[in-house]
């Protein structure tokens, strides 16, 4: 069975231009099928602060209006997804861009909106791989943005991660799937001020007793979360750290494990 990398890049290194063209430079090297997920880095904030456009976020996520949707869809599908695949296609990196609407193939439903309202949010509830398998098995890579659409007309702002997730999930039948969350930190850290202070291995009980302990942050928990929930459904390694682990095994990160 093909091994397929999933990898989604976020933090501050989408923030960086210089560090996002090392890390594609990186990625662009990597042996193997392979898609990329982004986020949205603070562009979209920027944007909307620029347009007089209110910014509000609950529990870490953001609330999505008609008006921040228009942002989002700029940004996320434009601006940033564009400029990945163009620097791609530079380093020798055939690739195309892709929201959840183009090939049909992430399909959500607008989040309730109780008990909170966020808006355009969605939920995933089908990933269609139908037409990415004929890109990857033409030597093209995958870049997607977090954006998906509802089958009905209205695209929904999706998180990440959870886009991650799911793709790593839906090849899974078809690949060795391995899922790597990558931002500007080594890891899942003990200590939030002491960036070496990682923690290598995390599974279903010491994440139970690392909730418990306050030592894994609010907005850490969705990101395992989706991992945990990427491992019961057939995803074969799931890692959380820098864009160092892609290319150096022996580097510090964060690896998940199933008991």
């Amino acid at each position: 069975m093909k091994t397929l990398k999933v990898i989604k890049i976020g933090g501050k290194i989408i923030d960086n231009e210089a560090q996002l063209t090392s890390f594609l430079r990186e990625f662009s090297s990597l042996k193997g099928s392979k898609i990329l997920v982004h986020g949205g880095g603070k562009l979209a904030s920027d944007l909307s602060n620029k347009m007089n456009i209110p910014v509000k976020f609950i529990d870490g996520r953001r609330v999505t209006n008609a008006e921040t949707l228009d942002i989002i869809t700029m940004v996320y599908a434009g601006k940033i997804n564009k400029t990945i695949v163009a620097k791609l296609q530079s380093f020798g990196c055939n690739s195309i861009g892709f929201t959840g609407a183009d090939g049909n193939t992430i399909i959500a439903n607008k989040r309730s909106e109780t008990p909170i309202n966020y808006g355009f949010a969605g939920d995933i509830v089908k990933v269609n791989i139908s037409t990415l398998k004929i890109l990857i098995n033409s030597d093209i890579t995958n870049i997607f943005s977090a954006i998906s659409h509802d089958q009905n007309g209205q695209l929904l702002n999706t998180n990440a991660d959870t886009i991650a997730s799911e793709l790593a999930i839906a090849f899974s039948k078809d690949y060795k799937v391995e899922l790597y969350y990558c931002f500007e930190k080594k890891g899942v850290l003990q200590r939030t001020n002491d960036d070496n202070s990682v923690i290598n291995k995390i599974n279903n009980k010491t994440y139970i007793e690392l909730k418990k302990s306050n030592i894994i942050s609010e907005g850490m928990i969705p990101k395992l979360d989706n991992c945990f929930y990427a491992l019961d459904r057939n995803v074969s390694k799931v890692c959380i750290g820098n864009p160092t682990m892609l290319f150096d095994h022996h580097s510090n990160f964060t690896t998940i494990q199933k008991l």
